[in-house]
Formats: structure tokens, C-alpha cells, sequence
């Protein structure tokens, strides 16, 4: 097995693929970003839920995906700041993603946020990624 060096990546990576290929829901290893990541993507609508499952000592984060019909509401997602090259924005640089039909989620002091709420919370931090 081998060891992932950015698992924020590899969570969104599998909502992306899961999404593309229309399957109703997605298992990933559980860790403190990757909840609030799901927090942020129910509460904007994304998708209708996720939970924590207990699995022998390895708790497993389970995604349940939302669709319009047959299409997917995620159209695709992209990991901004990385592990070589992390992404920092002042509170006037967060980014608007596609003129506000998107969100871009960030890392601040006061917590993981959508850039809109670290707008009106006048702060900035690390870009984690852009979701449309």
C-alpha cells in the first residue's frame, strides 16, 4: 500500500471521480479536514450528507452525492494549494469562482470557511480548493 502524501487531494479526487461516474455515495479515511470539508459541501448544497463510521480502529468518512437528475451538482473541483506549494490569500484576494456560482474553500484562523464567509469574517488564509 502506499502512502498518500495529500490526502486532501485524494478525498476530493474521489468525489470528483464518484460524481463522474454516477455512483449515490463514497467512503474515504476519516481525518478532521476531510469532515469540515464535508460540512462546507452540505451546507452549500453539494451534496445531502456525510457521516463517520467506526471500522475497526479506522474510521471511514461515508459521502452521500446529490444530483440534478442524471447530472452531477459537482461539475468539478480543483485542489488549489498543495504540499510543495501551499496557496495563501488576504481577505481582498479570495477568490470568486465563477462569479459566485462556485465556492472556493479556505483554512483561517477562526476555522475551515466558503471564501464568502471569510469575506464578511474579514479574514484570509491557506486556499484549500475551488468547487463549480
Amino acid at each position: 500500500m502506499s502512502v498518500l502524501t495529500d490526502p486532501i487531494s485524494d478525498f476530493l479526487t474521489r468525489i470528483k471521480n464518484a460524481s463522474r461516474a454516477a455512483k449515490d455515495e463514497l467512503s474515504a479515511p476519516h481525518s478532521k479536514m476531510k469532515v469540515e470539508l464535508a460540512r462546507i459541501l452540505q451546507e452549500e448544497g453539494y451534496i445531502w450528507s456525510y457521516e463517520v463510521l467506526p471500522n475497526d480502529g479506522k474510521p471511514q468518512i461515508k459521502v452521500k452525492l446529490k444530483y440534478q437528475g442524471k447530472t452531477p451538482v459537482i461539475t468539478d473541483l480543483k485542489r488549489v494549494s498543495k504540499p510543495g506549494l501551499r496557496r495563501y490569500v488576504a481577505v481582498d484576494e479570495v477568490p470568486r469562482v465563477l462569479g459566485g456560482l462556485g465556492i472556493s474553500i479556505l483554512s483561517t484562523s477562526k476555522g475551515v470557511m466558503t471564501g464568502a464567509k471569510a469575506r464578511r469574517a474579514k479574514v484570509g488564509g491557506e486556499l484549500l480548493a475551488q468547487i463549480w
